[in-house]
Protein backbone atom coordinates (compact mmCIF):
# COMPACT_ATOMS: atom_id res chain seq x y z
CA UNK A 1 0.00 0.00 0.00
CA UNK A 2 1.17 3.38 -0.93
CA UNK A 3 0.49 6.78 1.35
CA UNK A 4 0.63 9.88 -0.37
CA UNK A 5 0.52 13.25 1.21
CA UNK A 6 -1.71 16.21 0.30
CA UNK A 7 -2.76 19.87 1.13
CA UNK A 8 -6.25 21.31 0.39
CA UNK A 9 -7.25 18.77 -1.97
CA UNK A 10 -4.04 18.55 -3.96
CA UNK A 11 -1.65 15.75 -4.12
CA UNK A 12 1.96 17.11 -3.19
CA UNK A 13 4.59 15.66 -5.44
CA UNK A 14 6.77 13.34 -3.52
CA UNK A 15 10.03 11.25 -3.93
CA UNK A 16 8.40 8.17 -5.51
CA UNK A 17 7.62 8.77 -9.47
CA UNK A 18 3.94 7.78 -9.48
CA UNK A 19 2.45 6.21 -12.67
CA UNK A 20 0.60 9.03 -15.15
CA UNK A 21 -2.60 7.33 -14.52
CA UNK A 22 -2.15 6.68 -10.53
CA UNK A 23 -1.58 10.42 -10.20
CA UNK A 24 -4.43 11.04 -12.48
CA UNK A 25 -6.69 8.84 -10.47
CA UNK A 26 -5.76 9.96 -6.99
CA UNK A 27 -6.25 13.55 -8.26
CA UNK A 28 -9.43 12.85 -9.38
CA UNK A 29 -10.96 11.30 -6.44
CA UNK A 30 -9.31 14.24 -4.15
CA UNK A 31 -11.14 16.59 -6.51
CA UNK A 32 -14.68 14.28 -6.18
CA UNK A 33 -14.08 14.52 -2.38
CA UNK A 34 -13.85 18.29 -1.89
CA UNK A 35 -10.66 19.60 -2.91
CA UNK A 36 -11.27 22.86 -2.31
CA UNK A 37 -10.06 24.72 1.04
CA UNK A 38 -7.85 23.10 3.17
CA UNK A 39 -9.29 19.44 5.25
CA UNK A 40 -8.27 18.33 8.33
CA UNK A 41 -5.33 17.25 8.94
CA UNK A 42 -4.93 13.47 9.25
CA UNK A 43 -7.90 13.20 6.67
CA UNK A 44 -7.52 10.13 4.77
CA UNK A 45 -8.96 9.09 1.70
CA UNK A 46 -8.85 5.25 0.43
CA UNK A 47 -8.13 4.50 -3.22
CA UNK A 48 -9.08 0.66 -4.03
CA UNK A 49 -7.02 -0.35 -7.00
CA UNK A 50 -8.06 -4.23 -7.34
CA UNK A 51 -5.65 -6.24 -9.26
CA UNK A 52 -3.21 -3.28 -9.38
CA UNK A 53 0.34 -2.11 -7.87
CA UNK A 54 0.14 -0.29 -5.77
CA UNK A 55 -3.36 -1.99 -4.32
CA UNK A 56 -4.40 0.74 -2.25
CA UNK A 57 -3.29 4.44 -2.19
CA UNK A 58 -4.29 5.96 1.19
CA UNK A 59 -4.64 9.93 0.69
CA UNK A 60 -3.50 11.42 3.53
CA UNK A 61 -3.95 15.40 4.37
CA UNK A 62 -1.14 17.19 5.77
CA UNK A 63 -3.80 20.27 6.65
CA UNK A 64 -2.20 22.72 5.20
CA UNK A 65 -3.61 25.55 2.97
CA UNK A 66 -1.59 26.12 -0.24
CA UNK A 67 -1.81 29.22 -2.76
CA UNK A 68 -3.14 27.78 -6.41
CA UNK A 69 -0.43 26.10 -7.66
CA UNK A 70 2.26 26.07 -4.62
CA UNK A 71 1.85 22.71 -3.56
CA UNK A 72 5.57 21.74 -4.31
CA UNK A 73 6.52 24.96 -2.00
CA UNK A 74 4.12 23.91 0.85
CA UNK A 75 4.87 20.52 0.67
CA UNK A 76 8.73 21.46 1.53
CA UNK A 77 8.08 24.33 4.47
CA UNK A 78 5.17 22.15 6.03
CA UNK A 79 4.86 22.43 10.21
CA UNK A 80 5.35 19.30 12.12
CA UNK A 81 1.72 19.25 13.29
CA UNK A 82 0.24 18.38 10.33
CA UNK A 83 2.47 15.95 9.39
CA UNK A 84 1.93 14.32 12.86
CA UNK A 85 -1.80 13.72 12.22
CA UNK A 86 -0.87 12.89 8.82
CA UNK A 87 1.35 10.16 10.35
CA UNK A 88 -1.53 8.85 12.86
CA UNK A 89 -3.96 9.26 9.88
CA UNK A 90 -1.94 6.70 7.94
CA UNK A 91 -2.10 4.11 10.84
CA UNK A 92 -5.41 4.12 11.89
CA UNK A 93 -6.41 3.96 8.25
CA UNK A 94 -3.78 1.16 7.29
CA UNK A 95 -4.18 -0.82 10.32
CA UNK A 96 -5.59 -4.26 9.07
CA UNK A 97 -2.08 -3.87 6.24
CA UNK A 98 0.64 -5.84 7.27
CA UNK A 99 3.06 -2.36 5.33
CA UNK A 100 2.62 0.58 4.03
CA UNK A 101 5.02 3.15 2.14
CA UNK A 102 4.74 7.03 2.81
CA UNK A 103 6.00 8.47 0.08
CA UNK A 104 7.40 12.16 1.15
CA UNK A 105 8.25 15.53 -0.82
CA UNK A 106 11.49 15.80 -1.85
CA UNK A 107 13.86 17.91 0.42
CA UNK A 108 11.20 18.12 3.39
CA UNK A 109 12.54 18.95 6.27
CA UNK A 110 13.70 16.77 8.97
CA UNK A 111 10.64 18.08 11.33
CA UNK A 112 8.62 16.67 8.46
CA UNK A 113 9.87 13.11 9.08
CA UNK A 114 9.89 13.87 12.97
CA UNK A 115 6.48 14.65 13.05
CA UNK A 116 5.19 11.87 10.88
CA UNK A 117 7.01 9.26 12.74
CA UNK A 118 6.03 10.78 15.73
CA UNK A 119 1.89 10.27 14.95
CA UNK A 120 2.72 6.64 13.40
CA UNK A 121 4.17 5.18 16.61
CA UNK A 122 1.70 7.11 18.83
CA UNK A 123 -1.29 6.31 16.90
CA UNK A 124 0.13 2.44 17.01
CA UNK A 125 -0.02 2.45 20.65
CA UNK A 126 -2.22 -0.28 22.20
CA UNK A 127 -2.40 -1.19 26.12
CA UNK A 128 -4.13 -4.29 27.07
CA UNK A 129 -4.63 -6.77 29.73
CA UNK A 130 -6.74 -9.14 28.23
CA UNK A 131 -6.97 -10.96 24.65
CA UNK A 132 -7.27 -8.58 21.84
CA UNK A 133 -11.11 -9.28 20.64
CA UNK A 134 -11.10 -10.56 17.18
CA UNK A 135 -10.13 -7.86 14.34
CA UNK A 136 -9.29 -5.64 16.93
CA UNK A 137 -5.67 -6.27 16.46
CA UNK A 138 -3.16 -4.04 14.61
CA UNK A 139 -1.55 -5.61 11.83
CA UNK A 140 0.48 -3.01 10.41
CA UNK A 141 4.01 -3.86 11.27
CA UNK A 142 6.12 -1.52 8.78
CA UNK A 143 5.92 1.95 7.65
CA UNK A 144 8.75 2.60 5.12
CA UNK A 145 9.26 6.53 4.78
CA UNK A 146 10.10 6.72 0.80
CA UNK A 147 12.66 9.94 1.05
CA UNK A 148 15.10 11.35 -1.76
CA UNK A 149 18.17 11.40 1.36
CA UNK A 150 18.14 8.87 4.02
CA UNK A 151 20.79 10.15 5.99
CA UNK A 152 19.76 13.58 6.40
CA UNK A 153 16.59 12.47 8.17
CA UNK A 154 18.53 9.74 10.76
CA UNK A 155 18.43 11.82 14.14
CA UNK A 156 14.82 13.16 13.36
CA UNK A 157 13.50 9.72 12.87
CA UNK A 158 15.58 8.51 16.26
CA UNK A 159 14.36 11.65 18.20
CA UNK A 160 10.92 10.42 17.47
CA UNK A 161 11.19 6.69 18.37
CA UNK A 162 12.45 8.01 21.56
CA UNK A 163 9.97 10.40 22.16
CA UNK A 164 7.43 7.72 21.38
CA UNK A 165 8.72 5.37 23.42
CA UNK A 166 8.76 7.75 26.91
CA UNK A 167 5.04 8.84 26.13
CA UNK A 168 4.37 4.91 25.80
CA UNK A 169 5.82 4.13 28.99
CA UNK A 170 4.17 6.98 30.85
CA UNK A 171 0.55 5.73 29.27
CA UNK A 172 1.42 2.01 30.25
CA UNK A 173 2.09 3.18 33.55
CA UNK A 174 -0.65 5.12 34.16
CA UNK A 175 -3.42 2.75 32.28
CA UNK A 176 -2.20 0.27 34.65
CA UNK A 177 -5.12 -0.46 37.11
CA UNK A 178 -4.35 0.02 40.93
CA UNK A 179 -4.72 -3.06 42.49
CA UNK A 180 -1.52 -3.82 40.57
CA UNK A 181 0.07 -0.47 40.45
CA UNK A 182 1.13 -0.36 44.18
CA UNK A 183 3.39 2.72 44.90
CA UNK A 184 5.95 0.14 45.11
CA UNK A 185 5.26 -1.57 42.02
CA UNK A 186 5.21 1.84 40.51
CA UNK A 187 8.48 2.36 42.04
CA UNK A 188 9.69 -0.89 40.64
CA UNK A 189 9.10 -0.46 37.07
CA UNK A 190 10.65 2.81 36.79
CA UNK A 191 13.93 1.27 38.02
CA UNK A 192 13.13 -1.34 35.62
CA UNK A 193 12.83 1.11 32.71
CA UNK A 194 15.95 3.37 33.57
CA UNK A 195 17.92 0.26 34.26
CA UNK A 196 19.37 -0.35 30.60
CA UNK A 197 20.85 3.16 30.27
CA UNK A 198 24.49 4.56 31.40
CA UNK A 199 24.50 7.40 33.52
CA UNK A 200 20.76 7.01 34.67
CA UNK A 201 20.35 6.60 38.49
CA UNK A 202 16.86 5.76 40.64
CA UNK A 203 16.65 5.95 44.31
CA UNK A 204 13.86 4.76 45.55
CA UNK A 205 12.73 5.87 49.70
CA UNK A 206 10.71 3.53 51.02
CA UNK A 207 8.55 4.28 54.53
CA UNK A 208 10.59 4.23 57.06
CA UNK A 209 13.25 6.85 55.36
CA UNK A 210 10.59 9.15 54.33
CA UNK A 211 9.83 9.01 58.25
CA UNK A 212 13.44 9.99 59.30
CA UNK A 213 13.56 12.63 56.92
CA UNK A 214 10.62 14.87 57.65
CA UNK A 215 8.43 14.13 54.03
CA UNK A 216 5.24 14.56 56.43
CA UNK A 217 3.31 14.79 53.96
CA UNK A 218 3.88 11.81 51.93
CA UNK A 219 3.41 10.14 54.71
CA UNK A 220 -0.11 11.51 55.72
CA UNK A 221 -1.52 10.98 52.38
CA UNK A 222 -0.47 7.10 52.45
CA UNK A 223 -0.78 6.37 55.69
CA UNK A 224 -4.07 5.30 55.15
CA UNK A 225 -2.79 2.33 52.62
CA UNK A 226 -1.80 -0.91 54.07
CA UNK A 227 0.89 -0.08 50.44
CA UNK A 228 2.78 1.98 51.66
CA UNK A 229 4.51 5.47 50.04
CA UNK A 230 7.44 5.84 48.58
CA UNK A 231 9.41 8.64 46.77
CA UNK A 232 11.04 8.19 43.72
CA UNK A 233 14.47 10.02 42.28
CA UNK A 234 15.65 9.53 39.09
CA UNK A 235 18.73 11.37 37.79
CA UNK A 236 20.67 12.21 34.86
CA UNK A 237 23.60 13.91 35.06
CA UNK A 238 25.72 13.51 31.88
CA UNK A 239 29.28 15.04 31.84
CA UNK A 240 29.57 18.63 31.70
CA UNK A 241 26.30 19.53 32.34
CA UNK A 242 26.01 23.15 32.93
CA UNK A 243 22.23 23.57 33.99
CA UNK A 244 20.24 21.33 36.32
CA UNK A 245 16.42 20.83 35.74
CA UNK A 246 13.95 19.44 38.38
CA UNK A 247 10.93 17.79 37.57
CA UNK A 248 8.28 16.74 40.50
CA UNK A 249 4.96 14.80 39.12
CA UNK A 250 2.06 14.03 41.24
CA UNK A 251 2.15 10.31 41.86
CA UNK A 252 -1.26 8.95 43.48
CA UNK A 253 -1.54 5.26 42.98
CA UNK A 254 -5.49 5.66 43.40
CA UNK A 255 -7.29 8.05 45.08
CA UNK A 256 -10.36 7.41 47.02
CA UNK A 257 -10.57 11.02 48.36
CA UNK A 258 -9.76 9.41 51.55
CA UNK A 259 -11.85 10.40 54.57
CA UNK A 260 -13.32 13.40 52.49
CA UNK A 261 -14.63 10.18 49.91
CA UNK A 262 -15.28 10.69 46.56
CA UNK A 263 -18.34 9.82 44.83
CA UNK A 264 -18.30 6.65 42.43
CA UNK A 265 -18.39 8.40 39.30
CA UNK A 266 -15.62 10.48 40.37
CA UNK A 267 -13.73 7.34 41.48
CA UNK A 268 -13.62 5.38 38.40
CA UNK A 269 -10.42 6.71 36.62
CA UNK A 270 -8.89 7.70 39.89
CA UNK A 271 -5.74 4.88 38.64
CA UNK A 272 -4.74 8.20 36.32
CA UNK A 273 -4.14 10.18 39.41
CA UNK A 274 -0.39 9.48 38.98
CA UNK A 275 -0.20 10.39 36.03
CA UNK A 276 2.12 13.37 36.67
CA UNK A 277 4.62 11.09 38.07
CA UNK A 278 4.71 9.06 35.12
CA UNK A 279 5.26 12.19 33.08
CA UNK A 280 8.65 13.32 34.87
CA UNK A 281 9.87 10.26 34.99
CA UNK A 282 9.49 9.05 31.66
CA UNK A 283 10.46 12.27 30.58
CA UNK A 284 14.16 11.65 32.62
CA UNK A 285 14.33 8.69 31.07
CA UNK A 286 13.60 10.53 27.42
CA UNK A 287 16.30 12.90 28.08
CA UNK A 288 19.18 10.04 29.07
CA UNK A 289 18.23 8.31 26.09
CA UNK A 290 18.74 11.48 23.86
CA UNK A 291 21.89 12.24 25.65
CA UNK A 292 20.47 15.75 26.51
CA UNK A 293 23.50 17.73 28.00
CA UNK A 294 21.15 18.86 30.67
CA UNK A 295 21.40 17.39 34.44
CA UNK A 296 17.32 16.49 35.27
CA UNK A 297 16.13 15.11 38.51
CA UNK A 298 12.71 13.65 37.93
CA UNK A 299 10.75 13.09 41.61
CA UNK A 300 8.09 11.10 42.07
CA UNK A 301 6.20 11.07 45.21
CA UNK A 302 4.10 8.00 45.24
CA UNK A 303 1.27 7.39 47.69
CA UNK A 304 -2.57 5.37 47.47
CA UNK A 305 -5.02 7.75 49.11
CA UNK A 306 -7.17 4.91 51.16
CA UNK A 307 -9.86 5.13 53.65
CA UNK A 308 -9.15 2.84 56.55
CA UNK A 309 -8.68 3.18 60.44
CA UNK A 310 -5.06 5.10 60.00
CA UNK A 311 -6.09 7.76 57.15
CA UNK A 312 -5.38 11.10 58.24
CA UNK A 313 -8.01 13.12 58.76
CA UNK A 314 -9.45 16.94 57.81
CA UNK A 315 -8.40 18.72 61.15
CA UNK A 316 -4.83 17.13 61.14
CA UNK A 317 -2.31 19.09 61.01
CA UNK A 318 0.68 17.94 58.48
CA UNK A 319 4.06 18.74 58.92
CA UNK A 320 6.10 18.87 55.32
CA UNK A 321 9.88 18.27 54.33
CA UNK A 322 11.33 21.78 55.65
CA UNK A 323 9.36 22.61 58.46
CA UNK A 324 6.21 24.27 56.65
CA UNK A 325 2.78 22.69 58.18
CA UNK A 326 -0.38 22.27 56.83
CA UNK A 327 -4.12 22.05 57.79
CA UNK A 328 -6.16 19.55 56.53
CA UNK A 329 -9.37 20.59 55.39
CA UNK A 330 -10.05 18.08 52.82
CA UNK A 331 -7.99 14.98 52.29
CA UNK A 332 -9.01 14.95 48.63
CA UNK A 333 -7.04 17.43 47.96
CA UNK A 334 -4.11 14.95 48.74
CA UNK A 335 -1.86 15.43 45.66
CA UNK A 336 -0.89 18.80 46.54
CA UNK A 337 0.50 18.12 50.05
CA UNK A 338 2.50 15.15 48.55
CA UNK A 339 3.70 17.22 45.89
CA UNK A 340 4.57 20.16 48.76
CA UNK A 341 7.20 17.66 50.18
CA UNK A 342 8.91 16.56 46.94
CA UNK A 343 9.31 20.33 45.99
CA UNK A 344 10.29 21.70 49.39
CA UNK A 345 12.75 19.08 48.98
CA UNK A 346 14.08 19.96 45.43
CA UNK A 347 14.71 23.51 46.39
CA UNK A 348 16.39 22.63 49.71
CA UNK A 349 18.75 19.67 48.34
CA UNK A 350 18.82 19.47 44.98
CA UNK A 351 19.38 23.57 44.40
CA UNK A 352 17.61 23.49 40.69
CA UNK A 353 18.29 26.09 37.94
CA UNK A 354 14.90 25.34 36.60
CA UNK A 355 12.06 23.84 38.43
CA UNK A 356 8.45 22.40 36.69
CA UNK A 357 6.14 20.25 38.25
CA UNK A 358 3.45 18.33 36.57
CA UNK A 359 0.26 16.95 38.31
CA UNK A 360 -3.74 15.93 37.82
CA UNK A 361 -4.52 18.30 40.36
CA UNK A 362 -8.44 19.89 40.32
CA UNK A 363 -11.20 19.69 38.23
CA UNK A 364 -11.22 23.05 37.37
CA UNK A 365 -8.19 23.07 35.31
CA UNK A 366 -10.81 21.21 33.30
CA UNK A 367 -13.72 23.84 33.88
CA UNK A 368 -11.56 26.12 33.00
CA UNK A 369 -9.51 24.82 29.72
CA UNK A 370 -11.50 21.70 28.68
CA UNK A 371 -10.50 18.84 28.12
CA UNK A 372 -6.84 18.95 25.87
CA UNK A 373 -5.43 21.76 27.16
CA UNK A 374 -3.60 21.99 30.83
CA UNK A 375 -3.17 24.98 32.56
CA UNK A 376 0.36 25.97 33.13
CA UNK A 377 1.49 28.92 36.47
CA UNK A 378 4.60 30.67 37.10
CA UNK A 379 6.12 33.96 37.42
CA UNK A 380 9.06 33.85 35.06
CA UNK A 381 7.59 34.83 31.78
CA UNK A 382 10.06 33.26 29.77
CA UNK A 383 9.93 30.03 31.92
CA UNK A 384 6.29 29.72 30.97
CA UNK A 385 6.52 30.94 27.30
CA UNK A 386 8.99 28.45 26.66
CA UNK A 387 6.91 25.89 27.83
CA UNK A 388 3.99 26.90 26.14
CA UNK A 389 5.64 26.86 22.84
CA UNK A 390 7.32 23.72 23.83
CA UNK A 391 4.06 22.39 23.97
CA UNK A 392 2.71 24.02 20.73
CA UNK A 393 5.68 22.04 18.70
CA UNK A 394 5.68 18.74 20.21
CA UNK A 395 1.35 18.52 20.08
CA UNK A 396 0.33 19.36 23.32
CA UNK A 397 -1.71 22.38 24.20
CA UNK A 398 -0.69 24.65 27.40
CA UNK A 399 -2.55 27.82 28.60
CA UNK A 400 -1.11 30.26 30.97
CA UNK A 401 -3.13 30.99 34.42
CA UNK A 402 -2.69 33.95 36.69
CA UNK A 403 -1.49 33.44 40.13
CA UNK A 404 -3.98 36.07 41.46
CA UNK A 405 -2.37 37.42 44.90
CA UNK A 406 -5.84 38.54 46.13
CA UNK A 407 -6.15 34.48 46.94
CA UNK A 408 -3.03 34.28 49.18
CA UNK A 409 -4.57 35.39 52.42
CA UNK A 410 -7.39 31.97 51.60
CA UNK A 411 -4.30 29.56 52.17
CA UNK A 412 -3.85 30.46 55.26
CA UNK A 413 -4.50 27.69 58.34
CA UNK A 414 -6.01 28.78 61.63
CA UNK A 415 -3.61 26.35 63.11
CA UNK A 416 -1.44 25.62 60.63
CA UNK A 417 0.88 27.37 58.15
CA UNK A 418 -1.82 26.68 55.50
CA UNK A 419 -4.53 24.70 54.71
CA UNK A 420 -5.01 22.44 51.80
CA UNK A 421 -8.27 23.59 50.44
CA UNK A 422 -9.11 27.21 49.96
CA UNK A 423 -12.85 27.64 49.73
CA UNK A 424 -13.12 30.90 47.57
CA UNK A 425 -13.47 28.71 44.22
CA UNK A 426 -10.84 29.44 41.41
CA UNK A 427 -9.52 25.60 42.67
CA UNK A 428 -6.78 25.36 40.37
CA UNK A 429 -5.44 29.10 41.32
CA UNK A 430 -5.29 28.20 44.58
CA UNK A 431 -3.60 25.41 44.39
CA UNK A 432 -1.23 26.49 42.12
CA UNK A 433 -0.88 29.39 45.10
CA UNK A 434 -0.86 26.62 47.97
CA UNK A 435 2.46 24.82 45.94
CA UNK A 436 4.06 27.87 45.32
CA UNK A 437 4.63 28.27 49.19
CA UNK A 438 7.04 25.39 49.05
CA UNK A 439 9.19 26.69 46.22
CA UNK A 440 10.29 30.16 48.43
CA UNK A 441 13.38 31.54 46.87
CA UNK A 442 12.92 29.53 43.71
CA UNK A 443 9.75 30.92 42.29
CA UNK A 444 11.18 32.76 40.58
CA UNK A 445 12.59 29.43 38.84
CA UNK A 446 9.12 27.32 39.16
CA UNK A 447 6.44 26.97 36.86
CA UNK A 448 3.52 24.69 37.78
CA UNK A 449 1.15 22.48 35.38
CA UNK A 450 -2.05 21.28 35.98
CA UNK A 451 -3.38 18.60 33.70
CA UNK A 452 -5.60 16.44 35.01
CA UNK A 453 -8.26 16.25 31.52
CA UNK A 454 -5.68 15.98 29.01
CA UNK A 455 -4.20 13.00 30.90
CA UNK A 456 -6.43 10.77 29.45
CA UNK A 457 -9.07 10.25 26.33
CA UNK A 458 -12.42 9.72 26.58
CA UNK A 459 -11.92 8.37 22.37
CA UNK A 460 -9.25 7.69 19.87
CA UNK A 461 -8.10 11.06 18.68
CA UNK A 462 -5.48 11.79 16.09
CA UNK A 463 -2.26 10.27 17.90
CA UNK A 464 -3.87 9.74 21.05
CA UNK A 465 -5.35 6.55 22.00
CA UNK A 466 -8.39 6.05 24.14
CA UNK A 467 -7.23 6.05 27.83
CA UNK A 468 -4.01 7.29 28.96
CA UNK A 469 -2.35 9.58 26.62
CA UNK A 470 1.30 10.29 28.24
CA UNK A 471 0.61 14.06 28.50
CA UNK A 472 3.69 16.27 29.33
CA UNK A 473 6.68 14.19 28.06
CA UNK A 474 6.65 15.60 24.71
CA UNK A 475 6.49 18.89 25.96
CA UNK A 476 9.15 18.79 28.51
CA UNK A 477 11.57 16.74 25.84
CA UNK A 478 11.07 19.11 23.08
CA UNK A 479 11.88 21.85 26.02
CA UNK A 480 14.44 19.92 27.51
CA UNK A 481 15.97 19.43 23.97
CA UNK A 482 15.79 23.81 24.10
CA UNK A 483 18.53 23.69 26.69
CA UNK A 484 21.88 22.68 25.66
CA UNK A 485 23.64 25.91 26.44
CA UNK A 486 24.96 28.84 27.95
CA UNK A 487 22.97 31.42 26.16
CA UNK A 488 19.15 29.51 26.80
CA UNK A 489 17.03 32.77 27.72
CA UNK A 490 15.89 30.86 30.90
CA UNK A 491 19.10 29.64 32.25
CA UNK A 492 19.67 31.29 35.55
CA UNK A 493 23.01 30.16 37.36
CA UNK A 494 22.63 31.65 40.49
CA UNK A 495 21.52 28.68 43.10
CA UNK A 496 18.13 29.72 44.85
CA UNK A 497 18.89 30.56 48.92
Amino acid sequence: MLALPATAGELLPTSVGLADAVAAQASALLGEVGGRGSRTAGAVTILPRPGATPRRLLLVETGQAAEPGQAAEAGQAMGEAGWRAAGAGVVRAAQRDPSVTFALPPGAGPAVVRGLAEGALLAAYRFRLGKEPEGGGLALRRLTLAVDDPARYEDALAEARVVARATALARDLTNMPSQTKTPAWLAGQVVKAAGQLPGLRVTVREPAELAAAGFGGILAVGGGSRRGPRLVEVAWRPHGARLHVVLAGKGITFDTGGISIKPRDAMKLMRKDMAGAAAVTAAAIGAAELRLPVRVTALAPLAENMVSGSAYRPGDVVRHYGGLTTEVRSTDAEGRVVLGDALAYAVARLKPDLLVDLATLTGAGTVALGKRTAAVYGERDDLVAALVTAGAAAGERLWRMPLVEDYVPALAGDEADLNNAANIGAGSVTAALYLREFVGAARDRWAHLDMSAPAWSDSVDGELPKGATGFGVRTLLRWLSTLDGPDSSVVDRQPPG
